[in-house]
């Protein structure tokens, strides 16, 4: 297949978080309005305002949509990986006693609206508004938008031969963006939220999920919040750790129920196998789950999927020392960012690592104190993009020295509208192209003298930029989604 320098491919965001929270405003709620100037239409265009980019660099607070579909056809995203998220009422039940200040604070933050937030507060059941968050997606599923750049729709695929044909007809002047569904928590699972955990009914409800007509390709264990499948690990910083209570679970493994949970996934004699994505699941729950791929036949073959993450520069779970790179101490050393032990089995296992776009968590907060300024776009643009960069030649490094092949794992999971911190000025997905050419000046100025142990290791800048922002995932579908 050729591959067009700007097909991109994003393992991870959040496409519908903010207008489907918008749509609790109207009756009926859950309505994807065709009309993309309304703020519940997923195609709604939302660019941050120079207040909102001065409020994202003093808080960190991203009010602004990252990735409405009209930003993501600008941005020239092809395949999307939309991860269905039914908020946890974690975030809205917190340490700020004043109910109207939570929820002014929580809207703030999220940007889903007031109504949505009284939703989630007086919610009893995940699953139902998982699957009417599935259904916000299909009501504009194949229905064309007319964008200032031309005709656009996007269409829900069961497999990469479906991807395969949208990307390779050349004639229809219609450009659809591929979308693939996945799950951020299996905390959906629970549709019964004011009483204990019933096996029966999270077991039921995996069945069904297996049987949608476009069954989510993976899903994360874990997110946020304790969920009795799986401890946690710690994601919150600054304002939202202050106030937010995520301690309960943090410190469990994969409980017996959560074990279950996964056997039934993975089994693909019941339906289509549904893969594990390992972010946000704490280091014993990881462990255990590498273990089950381990000693289990059945799965020997499956690939470790981190959707969104970040390398921590840490050797391993019983090593916590840095080192493996150059820029080992660079990056952000927490629990919930991957140890080069685990780095080296997603290349072992023809896996994939989707790096998040979230300065927190792809630096550490001296690399970034340390970070040049400018008010210059473009010098903002070098020096952000450079703790990306960081990741990358991390990765690259660490599987260098390991003799493996180092650029084929490497992908973008942009986790945008994820409640994240983007990179300065690359702060939708209309500014991935600016991205991939700044990624390419760090690129071409690495391998001018970096050697590898690996011969192979040695590509040029442009090949290397093309991998991890389109071919690298496009590969990864062809081999796992059918």
């Amino acid at each position: 297949m050729s591959i067009e320098k700007n097909n991109y491919v994003d393992f991870h965001c959040h496409s519908a978080i903010k207008p489907y929270g918008k749509s609790f405003n109207y009756n009926p709620i859950g309505r994807n309005h065709t009309y993309r100037s309304a703020v519940n239409s997923i195609w709604y265009y939302n660019p941050p305002s120079l207040t909102d980019k001065l409020l994202n660099y003093v808080i960190n607070i991203t009010k602004f949509s990252q990735a409405n579909f009209t930003s993501m056809a600008k941005g020239g995203v092809r395949v999307v990986c939309v991860s269905l998220y039914p908020i946890e009422k974690g975030f809205f039940v917190n340490r700020i006693t004043n109910e109207f200040l939570r929820d002014l604070t929580a809207n703030f933050a999220t940007g889903v609206g007031k109504k949505r937030i009284d939703a989630v507060q007086g919610m009893t059941n995940y699953f139902k508004d998982l699957q009417m968050e599935l259904d916000f997606y299909r009501q504009l599923d194949k229905k064309v938008v007319q964008l200032p750049e031309g005709a656009y729709r996007y269409q829900l695929v069961r497999n990469y031969n479906e991807i395969q044909t949208l990307i390779e007809d050349k004639k229809n002047p219609i450009t659809t963006i591929a979308v693939v569904l996945s799950i951020e928590g299996m905390h959906v699972l629970n549709n019964k939220l004011d009483q204990a955990p019933v096996e029966f009914d999270f077991l039921a409800n995996v069945r069904q999920l297996k049987n949608w007509d476009t069954p989510p390709f993976f899903v994360s264990m874990a997110h946020h919040f304790w969920n009795h499948l799986c401890g946690h690990a710690k994601s919150f910083t600054k304002l939202v750790a202050a106030n937010v209570r995520q301690q309960e679970g943090m410190d469990s493994d994969l409980t017996d129920l959560g074990r279950k949970v996964v056997h039934l996934l993975l089994d693909d004699s019941n339906g289509k196998r549904i893969l594990i994505d390992v972010k946000h699941m704490n280091t014993k729950s990881r462990a255990s789950f590498y273990a089950i791929l381990d000693t289990d036949p059945r799965y020997a073959s499956l690939p470790i999927i981190v959707s969104h993450g970040a390398a921590n520069g840490l050797q391993s779970f019983t090593n916590p020392a840095p080192g493996g790179s150059q820029v080992a101490q660079k990056l952000n050393p927490a629990e919930i960012n991957f140890f080069n032990e685990e780095l080296i089995r997603v290349a072992k296992s023809k896996g994939i690592f989707g790096l998040q776009l979230d300065e927190r968590r792809v630096a550490s907060a001296e690399t970034i104190k340390n970070t040049k300024h400018s008010l210059i776009r473009s010098k903002i643009m070098h020096y952000r993009s450079e703790l990306l960069w960081y990741q990358v030649q991390h990765i690259v490094e660490v599987l260098d020295n390991e003799s493996l092949f180092a650029w084929d794992c490497i992908a973008l999971g942009s986790d945008f509208d994820g409640i994240i911190d983007p990179l300065n000025s690359f702060w939708t997905a209309e500014e991935l192209p600016y991205l991939a050419d700044f990624m390419e000046r760090h690129a071409h100025n690495y391998v001018q003298t970096a050697t590898f142990k690996l011969a192979s290791n040695k590509l040029d800048a442009d090949e290397i930029v093309a991998r991890i922002m389109s071919s690298n995932g496009l590969n990864f579908l062809k081999r796992h989604f059918r």
